[in-house]
């Protein structure tokens, strides 16, 4: 009977032991009463409990959850049934306003974000639904964090994961998405034809330009080859003139020097004159005073034989 008593009040105190210490693991926070009346958190590590009088009645995940929020069938302003899909994202602040704040947190995010969603659809047109997934998204974040602060829970995003119009409007808005597609493949090939008009436009342009530049330059490089073609002849001719001018002066000098009289150049001219007047149709006018010099061709022939 001894070992008896004993091995019973070794497993009593074994029992008692292991309901009075509870193990909370990270990320997680236990909610304890006593008697019935909450009593205190237990923190991540090591806690011990009173068996019998204090009670664990619920632990909470301090991790951001997710909660999907079923399809929901919502009516749009200009009366188009759309289905949308949404998700949220929270995170527990408060697990003893989690606990006592509401029976089911997760189910009221659910339903708040149900109701608000058809307020918010309900003034927003269904090209606008279909656009304004942030805004849907922001609009119902912020009613949740309104309803949830008093709940320990907050609303870390809200996000919109599908938006499905009617079957027949879909099809209509496919056909409309061909249409503009098409519009706006139109519109690029004209575009580009045009573009290419102009730049074939501003290629025939530049084209013409150089060309036109070109015979410029050349007009202008044959004009200066003139200019200086005609100053060269210039400059030869006057180099001409003055070379004759030269063996004229060099002439007259080399008369100066043998000592000619005037007489001798007289008798130079008058055969000069006679070669002239030797054509049929010259007629040779000789002045006055050439007259008189005549006389003297006799005296001149007589001193020109004396010299030979």
């Amino acid at each position: 009977m001894g070992i008896l008593v004993t091995f019973i009040l070794l497993i009593i105190v074994v029992v008692f032991v292991a309901l009075s210490i509870k193990i909370v693991p990270q990320q997680r926070i236990g909610v304890v009463e006593r008697l019935g009346k909450f009593n205190r958190l237990l923190t991540p590590g090591v806690n011990i409990l009173i068996p019998i009088i204090d009670h664990v009645r619920t632990y909470h995940d301090l991790r951001i959850q997710q909660a999907n929020v079923p399809p929901q069938t919502v009516i749009t302003k200009d009366n188009v049934q759309v289905k949308i899909d949404t998700i949220i994202f929270y995170q527990v602040t408060g697990p003893e306003q989690a606990t006592y704040g509401i029976s089911d947190y997760v189910y009221g995010v659910r339903n708040i974000s149900t109701a608000t969603m058809r307020q918010i659809i309900g003034k927003m047109e269904l090209d606008e639904t279909l656009s304004g997934r942030e805004k849907i998204s922001s609009d119902i974040r912020v009613a949740l964090d309104e309803a949830t602060e008093k709940w320990g829970v907050r609303i870390e995003r809200v996000e919109v994961i599908d938006i499905q119009p009617p079957a027949d409007i879909q099809d209509a808005m496919d056909k409309q998405m061909k249409a503009e597609r098409s519009k706006r493949a139109m519109v690029l090939d004209a575009e580009a034809a045009k573009q290419d008009m102009i730049l074939r436009a501003e290629g025939d342009k530049q084209s013409k330009i150089l060309k036109a530049e070109g015979d410029k330059e050349a007009r202008i490089r044959q004009a200066e080859g003139v200019r200086q073609a005609k100053e060269l002849e210039a400059l030869g001719e006057a180099k001409a003139i003055q070379a004759i001018a030269e063996a004229e002066k060099s002439r007259i000098e080399l008369i100066r020097s043998a000592g000619l009289d005037d007489q001798v150049l007289t008798y130079r001219s008058l055969e000069a004159l006679k070669d002239i007047a030797n054509g049929a149709a010259n007629k040779v006018f000789i002045p006055t005073r050439a007259v008189e010099t005549l006389g003297s061709i006799g005296a001149i022939g007589e001193m020109l034989k004396e010299g030979k």
